[in-house]
């Protein structure tokens, strides 16, 4: 049978669209290490700034290049940076968050003021500063969104960590001798998921605009990787001779954000049961004496 939490997710239309978009992005990116239209890279001078049509669907760039398949190829940019930074986010987010929680009380002030410092760098700044020492590259990206939302995610799930460490279930395995990490896997992790889930996917969504703005601005992906970030800046420049090109990257990205946000969204609604008992309680009819 379809697990509740599924189930609820498919009934949200934010969570279908959410799914449909992450599913598309991803389908687009495999089909892209096999097959696209045209080579992504191939220049063709011939057919430059072609209008939509056969065989360019979506038409050519300055140099002939076909913007159908480098938005294809793209896409694997996309799920590259996404999935990276969420897994780096992942481990950062969840070590820290455990530091502050479960440690001693010196480590646990030292994490949060840690945490304080980190937090008020912005991510894209700190991507540009490690870019700076160690060249644009879609990994300088990666681990520099994910060191950032990590921090991030930290910040939220502490308390959290904290408040589920106080119930009847976590001093119960505690005393039938579970240990700290056992008691965090077993019992802590999977309480605060809901909390969890969201800031990640909040975190893979600004990846996406992450990379799209360092590649926009020379910081992240090379020009030899394809990536709707550095299509968005070469066809700008075009935008009052050829504005339809512009449309097409910058509808893919805010689209995918879009699907991973509401995506998000939609997962801590369906796998917090107390937002759903809330919501059963504030649907209740009122009973007339």
């Amino acid at each position: 049978m379809m697990p509740r939490w599924l189930r609820a997710l498919l009934s949200s239309a934010t969570g279908v669209f959410g799914v449909v978009v992450v599913l598309l992005i991803a389908l687009t990116a495999l089909t892209s290490l096999l097959w696209t239209p045209f080579d992504p890279m191939l220049a063709d001078v011939r057919n430059r700034w072609s209008p939509p049509g056969w065989p360019h669907l979506l038409g050519t760039d300055a140099t002939g290049r076909d913007i159908l398949s480098l938005l294809m190829a793209g896409a694997r940019t996309t799920v590259f940076v996404a999935v990276g930074a969420g897994i780096v986010a992942t481990v950062v987010g969840v070590l820290l968050a455990a530091l502050g929680a479960l440690t001693a009380r010196w480590m646990r002030e030292t994490v949060a003021v840690l945490v304080d410092i980190l937090i008020a760098f912005p991510v894209l700044m700190i991507a540009m500063m490690i870019s700076a020492v160690w060249g644009g590259s879609l990994w300088v990206v990666v681990f520099s969104v994910g060191i950032g939302f990590g921090v991030s995610i930290a910040r939220v799930t502490r308390p959290e960590l904290r408040r589920v460490q106080k119930s009847d279930f976590v001093l119960a395995g505690r005393a039938s001798g579970l240990s700290t990490g056992q008691n965090l896997v077993r019992h802590l992790l999977p309480n605060v998921a809901p909390v969890f889930i969201v800031q990640l996917s909040w975190s893979m969504a600004v990846a996406v605009l992450a990379e799209a703005g360092l590649s926009y601005l020379g910081f992240g992906a090379s020009l030899t990787e394809a990536s709707w970030g550095t299509l968005l800046a070469e066809l700008q420049r075009y935008i009052g001779v050829h504005p339809l090109t512009v449309v097409w990257p910058g509808l893919a990205i805010t689209v995918t954000v879009l699907g991973l946000n509401l995506l998000g969204d939609a997962l801590r609604e369906a796998t917090d049961p107390t937002l759903s008992t809330r919501a059963a309680q504030t649907h209740l009819p009122e009973v007339v004496a």
